[in-house]
């Protein structure tokens, strides 16, 4: 009976979250196309929206940890569902993803997206789509803002084990920005697929910045250690057994 409710009360709050984001998208897609600050201002407005919605209805609460960068810099965060997306973009001041290409057809995102110069990459077709990143990320120098990368390319259950892409690393020796890894546990409440979300904290955490000049395999193997241990510890606090989960699925 209680897993019923808490699944009625997760599709209510799907449900509110994606028939809130085309009304405030549109509402306030005025002053996003007047400023630019106010298309960061507006994101960050909805991610809230949905963070508060989350505790009221679901019982899930989110929280930041560690400094959140307010200079030019890469983030190179842990991508467990949706709800990662959401806390970053509900505090880093000028986020810019870098994206798969479909969502460049999907109304309202694609519209803030632009505004937001996120960068449209196609899957599959790795060199080509890590040269796209490296001279979009060089046109955009004049404009400093967070750019958002998920080093292992898609969403990883939590407790999974996926490769690292190079491509973060390409970006990191060829922009000369430092990166800040980022961890979190949200998977745990906020699974890949499927309706129920469950009671509980969502953490992001921001970790120590990655300074700029180091060989690329030093630097790719910095950034998973710091990611993966960080997002371990956060599994282990939100009572995740990792041992169990990656004893069944042979990780």
């Amino acid at each position: 009976m209680r897993n019923a409710l808490q699944w009625l009360r997760s599709l209510l709050f799907i449900a509110q979250m994606y028939l809130v984001m085309p009304i405030m998208g549109f509402a306030l897609l005025p002053l996003a196309l007047i400023n630019r600050n106010s298309a960061y201002w507006s994101i960050r407005l909805y991610c809230n929206w949905v963070r508060w919605s989350a505790r009221w209805l679901v019982g899930l609460r989110s929280e930041i940890r560690g400094e959140v960068p307010q200079d030019a810099c890469i983030i190179a965060a842990k991508h467990q569902s949706f709800f990662d997306i959401l806390l970053l973009a509900s505090v880093v001041p000028r986020i810019r993803f870098v994206m798969k290409s479909e969502l460049r057809w999907a109304p309202i995102i694609n519209m803030y997206a632009y505004w937001t110069r996120a960068i449209p990459v196609n899957r599959g077709k790795r060199g080509a789509a890590i040269k796209q990143m490296v001279a979009a990320v060089r046109a955009g120098t004049d404009m400093p803002s967070q750019l958002i990368i998920f080093p292992q390319g898609t969403r990883t259950a939590i407790g999974a084990k996926k490769p690292y892409k190079i491509g973060t690393g390409v970006l990191y020796k060829e922009t000369g920005q430092k990166v800040v890894p980022a961890a979190t546990n949200v998977g745990a409440f906020w699974p890949r697929h499927g309706i129920l979300r469950k009671p509980g904290l969502a953490v992001l955490e921001f970790l120590d910045p990655i300074e700029p000049g180091l060989p690329i395999e030093e630097f790719m193997a910095k950034m998973e250690e710091a990611i993966e241990t960080a997002s371990d510890r956060l599994a282990i606090e939100a009572g995740i057994d990792l041992e169990k989960i990656r004893s069944a699925t042979g990780a």
